[in-house]
């Protein structure tokens, strides 16, 4: 989960080293959040444990196209990219200088534009894309450096949703928040573990406890996945009896799947369309099988490798895909980055990330940029 661009190949990862020691975990009740879940157990057995210890996440350098920029720039060069529908405006342009002409907004590209809305599968009834946006907070409640769910008490963290959501409901109307808690559950390691596998599952207690604060503001809960060096199949059976309730979907970060047996937060991971249609087809026999309304299946990307052979993936009316823009720097960065791989290679909808400390967005995006963006990001992560 980094920021990358064509213009300046550096990212770092946004998913920190987790707290090390004894750190306590909260229960819901002691925080003015329903207690309905009994608090993790001290012990669990080997490869389902509370990860007090996660991997060090190494600064990961995104060095496409490094070579190519940092060579005299031609007429042909990607730094001003040409629009012929706008003959008499100037051309659309990426990196720091781009300011309004950058051609990730709506209207700069005429061309890449009318690839959006993709034509899809009609939504079926329950679904919740595209009438309406997620606001999602993401971390992990062991760690105060993976991302705002984790990094305040829990009923601070809950009215600190409750404040985006009413932010976002009020500068656009026409797509009311949906709130979410998007957990890391599955957690890459730095080391092999019991396991072998570079990755550290999360017990079911810290599932239920997350899962008791989305219930008490109404909020969906998104169970993320960093496989490390295992797979989607071996570790969506162990997530599915979460995914069978109807609140309950799914993230996946390429990220840290590390195909090649790489030590996760050395090299940036990646997943093929194949494995995103596998994931896919998991949720929608979910689906079938329990009766549920569609579910979201969002896909972190930040990276052109990040996701291979995107014309592959297929649209499925039980599930929605969200490709999400994943990524942390300026904001002409996190636009270049948008442009380059997700409008560029549509799939269904799209997400853009947010963080929280000015030394990842320096500054933040403002929401009413994100709002420029075609096409309009119907998913919020905030980190």
């Amino acid at each position: 989960m980094l920021a990358c661009s064509l213009s300046i190949p550096f990212a770092m990862a946004c998913a920190e080293r987790a707290e090390r020691g004894s750190a306590p975990v909260a229960t819901p009740g002691s925080q003015g959040v329903p207690d309905t879940v009994v608090a993790a157990p001290r012990r669990a057995p080997a490869d389902t444990v509370d990860s007090l210890a996660s991997a060090r996440r190494a600064t990961v350098m995104d060095t496409t196209h490094a070579r190519a920029l940092a060579a005299k720039p031609k007429a042909t060069d990607t730094t001003a990219v040409k629009d012929t529908s706008h003959r008499s405006a100037p051309a659309p342009r990426i990196g720091p200088k781009s300011g309004d002409r950058h051609p990730a907004f709506f209207g700069i590209d005429s061309k890449l534009d009318s690839l959006w809305p993709v034509k899809g599968p009609a939504p079926l009834p329950g679904s919740i894309l595209p009438s309406r946006r997620i606001v999602a907070f993401y971390g992990n409640p062991l760690s105060k450096r993976m991302g705002i769910l984790g990094e305040f008490p829990p009923n601070v963290m809950l009215a600190k949703l409750d404040t985006e959501v009413a932010a976002w409901n009020r500068i656009d109307p026409a797509h009311p928040v949906q709130p979410a808690l998007h957990l890391i559950v599955l957690v890459a390691d730095a080391a092999p573990g019991t396991s072998g596998k570079y990755r550290t599952r999360h017990d079911s207690a810290m599932v239920e406890k997350v899962y008791g604060w989305a219930k008490s503001r109404n909020a969906l809960l998104f169970l993320d996945l960093q496989v490390g060096q295992s797979t989607l199949q071996y570790e969506l059976p162990w997530i599915a009896k979460f995914l069978m309730r109807p609140d309950v979907h799914l993230g996946i970060d390429p990220e840290f799947s590390m195909k090649h047996h790489e030590v996760p937060g050395k090299k940036v991971g990646t997943y093929d369309a194949a494995d995103i249609n596998y994931a896919s087809k998991f949720l929608a026999n979910l689906v079938d099988k329990y009766k549920l309304p569609p579910k979201i299946l969002v896909v972190h990307r930040f990276t052109p490798s990040g996701v291979t052979n995107t014309k592959k993936i297929v649209l499925d009316p039980r599930v929605q895909i969200v490709m999400d823009m994943d990524g942390f720097g300026p904001s002409w960065m996190k636009l270049d980055t948008y442009w380059r791989d997700i409008k560029k290679e549509p799939v269904q909808f799209t997400g853009w990330k947010q963080f929280t400390k000015a030394k990842n967005d320096r500054p933040p995006t403002p929401r009413a940029d994100i709002l420029r963006l075609w096409p309009v990001p119907l998913y919020i992560q905030i980190q």
